[in-house]
C-alpha cells in the first residue's frame, strides 16, 4: 500500500510586520541542511581550507545559517571558524536617514577581519543592495583579503551587479512573490517558501 502524503503550509501571517499568504513550499528542513552540506564543502574546497576564513551572517535570518555553516566547518575540518554578525541597515541605500537612525546598529566582529576571507552569509538573495550594504559594513572594520558571499537562495531580480560565491539553490521568482525562510530557532517549524 502506497503512503500518501500532504504538503501542509502555514497559514497566511505576518511577517516582517507583512501579512503573507504561503503559495509553494520549496525546500523543507532537511533540504536546506544538505544545501548548507554543500555549501560548506565548496567554501572548504574554494578556499583551499579554512585557515584565515570567518564566517558573518546578515541580520536575521543569515546568522542561523551563519552558525550552521561554522558548525559544518567544525564537524568536517575540525576547526572552529570566527562567527560575526552584521547589521548593513546603516549602509543602506534604500531606506531613510530617519530609518537609518531608529535601527540599532549591531555588528559582532569576533576577529580582527585583516588580511581574511570574510565569507557574508544571508537567507535570499534579491536586488543586491543588502548584500551591497553589508559588503561596505565590512570595510568599515577593517580591509579583507576577500568577500565571499554565501546565500541559501538566489531569487534573481538583480538591481547591482553581483552575483553569489555559494548558492543553495536558484529559484526564479515573480517580482510579486516573495521567498520567506523559516527556521525553528526563530519560527518553530523549518522551510523555504515562496509568498504572496
Amino acid at each position: 500500500m502506497r503512503k500518501v502524503y500532504t504538503l501542509v503550509l502555514p497559514s497566511a501571517r505576518l511577517f516582517f510586520g507583512v501579512k503573507m499568504q504561503f503559495k509553494t513550499k520549496i525546500l523543507d528542513g532537511i533540504a536546506i541542511k544538505r544545501a548548507l552540506i554543500r555549501i560548506t564543502h565548496e567554501i572548504i574546497e574554494k578556499n583551499k581550507g579554512v585557515e584565515g576564513v570567518c564566517i558573518f551572517g546578515v541580520k536575521r535570518r543569515g546568522v542561523p545559517l551563519a552558525k550552521m555553516l561554522k558548525d559544518n566547518v567544525l564537524a568536517f575540518e575540525g576547526v572552529s571558524v570566527p562567527l560575526g554578525e552584521i547589521d548593513p541597515t546603516l549602509y543602506r541605500d534604500d531606506i531613510s536617514k530617519e530609518d537609518k537612525l531608529k535601527s540599532a546598529n549591531f555588528n559582532v566582529f569576533p576577529c580582527d577581519i585583516t588580511d581574511k576571507v570574510v565569507i557574508i552569509v544571508d537567507d535570499v538573495l534579491y536586488t543586491g543592495r543588502t548584500a551591497r550594504a553589508s559588503i561596505e559594513a565590512v570595510f568599515a572594520h577593517g580591509r579583507p583579503k576577500a568577500i565571499q558571499l554565501a546565500v541559501l537562495i538566489d531569487r534573481g531580480h538583480r538591481e547591482l551587479p553581483l552575483k553569489p560565491d555559494y548558492v543553495g539553490k536558484n529559484v526564479p521568482t515573480s517580482g510579486s512573490e516573495k521567498i520567506v525562510l523559516l527556521l525553528n530557532e526563530t519560527d518553530g517549524e523549518e522551510g523555504v517558501y515562496i509568498c504572496e
